[in-house]
């Protein structure tokens, strides 16, 4: 078993200290910021950089990922809860606890029962798609804070558009001028200085000259009071129908973090030279999300941004993690009355500055150009998750995906095998159509399990590569690159030496790996057909040495 904090010295723990506190500077406005998208007050954002943070970082076998609420998971809770409560309400944040939890127990069943393969089914354009949808609607309430127009964020994409629409002759110069200032910052100082916490610099300044300038008066929105105080023990007392009514969200969330969360763990330990284990780290992060859901906070995921931002700060462990969360903990004592005057344009601008990478925009370029097909999956599953909602957006993108998987399978390279003069060779190149591999002899190689998807389709090629060979007396089913054989491939395989057999012709195996042809004996696809190591000894037996020469 890893032991926590693997990697961490007395050479490095100054380095790593220090990327803590550039930590916290990143994830304080951040989780402030997500948890208005969330519509949670602001201690739950920051009840999550707490005690899940430290939970996390002494279970996990990533020393780099960062866990935390992300913009993807706050949208999913908003547009999750929001149809069972009011955002803001007692039950709408008892929800978000309870979600929390159910996330939680969905992780360590995941890792128990080694399911982290779940999450390969969302491939790379359903990701980018559906955190793209995500990104475009947090985008919209952003925006609307920017300008000072007041909206529902808790409603559809398109009442955000025609509300923000609506009200902008009720915008505030003074927001506008607050938030075009942040943006200069952030994206000029971003440039300049990468290391600089410039979010933390624009939250300071603006908030300085709200208080000095008296903006509230002018109309100028700001956070408000923020409750002070440690997290405390809690779990959220709901009936059974409300907690079945948040798995569906649940699902989804524990989805999305596994599918990224895994990728980028596995990424940065290549890419620094150390090991993770995935089952792990998914216990991580239920051990994460269930402390979240009785502290106060909701739900965890991984940071990207902020792990890349670790990363390039040189920390190499989890130590700024715990870092952070001491910080955070003092602010949560000490200095909670320091936030109250936050002007929410400013928070608008950091959060709205923070996901626009996540539209995905470059992404879709690349997809545009590399594969047509995957560039409609991951545009309509963006536009499914935009104006369908989150929980439909990822039930389409399985959906896509499993359509993907079956368009792909149902076409596998079926190849006629070539003889060739080179006796150490296995026959490996296709052989023009229209001909035999050997005088009387077909070696035919399926590259891909024999399933539903494809089995009809594989009988077919068979069938074309005989009528196209009327010399052809025997078959020789290459087995080398078939891995499993369904029950549905089976029967139409059956059918198959029975159209074979009426034809005359014979049906051997040849490289078959041992898993294979038990599983085929068990369907009874392997009677007395004849078994060879190699395709060439096939070719010696059934058209004799000649063949092989």
């Amino acid at each position: 078993m890893q032991r926590p904090f693997a990697g961490l010295t007395w050479r490095n723990a100054a380095t790593e200290t220090i990327a803590g506190v550039t930590l916290l500077a990143i994830a304080v406005p951040l989780n402030i910021g997500y948890a208005q998208i969330a519509g949670l007050p602001p201690t739950a954002g920051l009840y999550a950089l707490v005690v899940p943070a430290i939970v996390y970082a002494l279970l996990v076998t990533s020393r780099q990922l960062v866990a935390s609420p992300d913009a993807a998971a706050a949208a999913l809770v908003a547009s999750s809860i929001g149809g069972l409560a009011v955002a803001g309400s007692e039950d709408y944040l008892t929800m978000a606890f309870a979600q929390a939890i159910i996330c939680g127990v969905m992780f360590i069943l995941a890792s128990i029962f080694k399911l982290g393969f779940l999450a390969n089914f969302l491939s790379k354009p359903i990701l980018i798609g559906f955190v793209g949808g995500l990104a475009l609607d947090i985008l919209a309430s952003q925006f609307a804070k920017m300008l000072g127009v007041k909206i529902d964020s808790g409603g559809e994409f398109i009442d955000k558009v025609i509300g923000l629409i609506t009200g902008l002759p009720t915008l505030n110069g003074w927001s506008v001028l607050i938030a075009a200032a942040a943006v200069v910052i952030l994206v000029v100082g971003r440039k300049v200085a990468r290391a600089v916490p410039w979010a933390l610099i624009v939250l300071i300044v603006s908030t300085v000259v709200v208080v000095i300038t008296d903006l509230e008066q002018q109309g100028v929105a700001v956070l408000g009071v923020v409750e002070a105080g440690p997290p405390t023990l809690t779990w959220p007392m709901l009936d059974w129908a409300t907690w079945l009514a948040l798995v569906p969200s649940a699902i989804a969330l524990t989805m999305v973090t596994m599918a990224e969360g895994l990728l980028v763990a596995r990424s940065y330990g290549e890419k620094r030279g150390y090991t993770t284990r995935p089952n792990r780290d998914l216990f991580a992060f239920g051990a994460a999300n269930i402390a979240a859901g009785t502290t106060g906070g909701f739900s965890v995921g991984s940071s990207t941004s902020r792990t890349a931002a670790m990363d390039q700060a040189g920390s190499r462990t989890q130590l700024p993690s715990v870092v952070a969360a001491v910080g955070t903990l003092l602010l949560l004592l000490f200095g909670t009355a320091l936030l109250e005057h936050i002007p929410s344009p400013a928070i608008g601008a950091i959060v709205g500055i923070a996901i626009l990478p996540l539209l995905g925009t470059r992404d879709f370029i690349q997809l545009w150009k590399q594969d047509r097909f995957e560039f409609v999956v991951g545009a309509v599953c963006f536009l499914a998750t935009l104006f369908i909602g989150a929980i439909p957006g990822i039930v389409i993108a399985f959906v896509l995906a499993l359509i993907n998987l079956a368009k792909r399978a149902s076409s596998p390279a079926i190849d006629v095998l070539a003889a060739n003069d080179s006796p150490d060779s296995s026959l490996l190149d296709p052989a023009p159509a229209g001909t035999a591999t050997a005088p009387g002899v077909i070696v035919i190689r399926l590259a891909a399990p024999l399933f539903f998807a494809n089995g009809s389709v594989f009988s077919d090629a068979v069938k074309r590569a005989v009528t196209a060979t009327p010399d052809a007396h025997h078959i020789v089913l290459d087995l080398e690159a078939v891995t499993d054989v369904d029950v549905t491939g089976a029967e139409a395989f059956e059918s198959l030496k029975t159209w074979l057999a009426a034809n005359s012709v014979e049906l051997a195996y040849s490289r078959p790996r041992q898993q294979i042809l038990e599983r085929m004996k068990t369907l009874g696809l392997v009677r007395d057909e004849a078994i060879y190591p190699t395709n060439r000894a096939a070719l010696v037996a059934l058209s004799g040495p000649a063949a092989s020469e």
